[in-house]
């Protein structure tokens, strides 16, 4: 919507300033002409830094919440962990319970038995009164055999009372475990409840941030694609300018290139007779479609990118007159010339206080007109070269 306002806008006033097959005008028109561009040139920089500055702003959360979301994702594989941890314990309580329950089961059929026994021998040994003690006398050998036979079965007695009453300690202390392994088990299971509890949150500030992060790249590419348009709409209101400036210039009997050397305005696509505009410098990217570096998406390159260190001296690449030597939106520091014969190149991400020329400014090729740097849409230092042909780009690569 913000796009088609502005391209609106710009066709508004193109059509008011340039109408289709206007006659020759007088200087005063083109002055007023050129200043009605001077105002929509000035009016769609400004929209230009807005997108800018929405870009910003939109990159400076997308990297907040970038962060946040590492450190929920972080978060939700601590908790992972600790459910694992709290899923062993648990499963080795439930193990230990079960282990407690079957000896206490085999505990209390001991008791039980032992019970049983002692029962049995007690009613033996004293339900029948003395008369048992006879049999014994009676059976014995001797007196003394009578006496041993008596404390042995006395021996028996109290041996068994000792197992039973072991027996029952033991029982006891397994109930004991076994209410202890039940309030840990309990306690463990609360432990990871709660930590479940704790991970559906963060999954959903998970879902949260990422909601967010789309929306934030989302403003990124629609800013991008409305600092494109407003570059190209700049590009097209400079085409104008140059043409009125040119038309001025005739009327006032002006030659612009009175003092370029024979034929060099004359720029053959085939004979490659521009200079290299930086002297030993690497191609990074070449003219093409391409995965653009910031926004990841596949676009057109319109340029060939050379890769120089911060400073570097960048060189007309042949005679011309500056058109534009200032801030250009995504190219950041910008200079631009004209070479007659409806051509221009481009010389975009100049460092701050790199641009050496002026506008209006007549440049000779191989002179200085800035050093290499990394501003506006760029990811670090190099020569975005563009060659531009009626308006439209083209490969340079055939013209050096």
């Amino acid at each position: 919507m913000k796009k088609r306002f502005v391209a609106i806008h710009l066709a508004f006033w193109v059509t008011l300033v340039i109408p289709a097959g206007a006659n020759a005008k007088t200087a005063g028109q083109i002055d007023q002409e050129l200043n009605q561009l001077q105002q929509l040139e000035n009016s769609t920089k400004q929209q230009q830094r807005k997108a800018e500055q929405d870009k910003s702003q939109a990159q400076h959360y997308l990297n907040k919440n970038q962060n946040y979301l590492q450190q929920v994702l972080s978060d939700i594989n601590n908790i992972g962990t600790e459910l694992t941890q709290i899923s062993a314990e648990i499963e080795e309580t439930e193990v230990s319970l079960e282990e407690i329950t079957e000896r206490l089961k085999l505990t209390e059929e001991r008791i039980e038995n032992r019970q049983g026994w002692i029962t049995n021998r007690l009613q033996l040994t004293y339900m029948n009164g003395p008369f048992s003690y006879w049999e014994v006398l009676l059976s014995s050998s001797s007196f003394g055999n009578f006496i041993e036979r008596v404390n042995v079965m006395q021996s028996i007695l109290e041996q068994d009372r000792m197992l039973l009453d072991e027996q029952r300690q033991d029982q006891a202390t397994l109930e004991q475990q076994q209410q202890q392994l039940n309030e840990n088990y309990a306690d463990v299971r609360a432990l990871y409840a709660d930590a479940e509890a704790q991970k559906k949150v963060l999954e959903q500030k998970e879902q949260e941030k990422l909601k967010l992060i789309s929306l934030y790249n989302a403003d990124i590419i629609e800013s991008e694609e409305i600092s494109e348009e407003q570059e190209a709409q700049l590009l097209e209101i400079a085409t104008k300018k140059a043409a009125l400036e040119k038309e001025k210039n005739k009327l006032r009997a002006a030659q612009i290139y009175s003092n370029s050397r024979p034929g060099a305005n004359t720029v053959s696509s085939n004979g490659g007779t521009m200079a290299v505009p930086v002297a030993g410098a690497r191609i990074t990217s070449t003219f093409g479609s391409r995965v653009h570096p910031i926004t990841k998406q596949v676009k057109q390159h319109n340029g060939v990118d050379m890769a120089a260190a911060e400073g570097t001296t960048i060189k007309a690449a042949e005679d011309g007159i500056v058109i534009v030597a200032d801030w250009w939106g995504g190219y950041g520091n910008t200079v631009i010339v004209d070479h007659g014969n409806n051509m221009w190149t481009l010389y975009p991400h100049i460092r701050n206080n790199g641009i050496k020329v002026q506008k209006g400014q007549a440049v000779k090729r191989g002179q200085k007109i800035a050093e290499v740097g990394s501003t506006g849409n760029s990811t670090g230092p190099h020569l975005h070269f563009e060659i531009r042909v009626n308006g439209k780009a083209v490969n340079p690569m055939p013209y050096l």
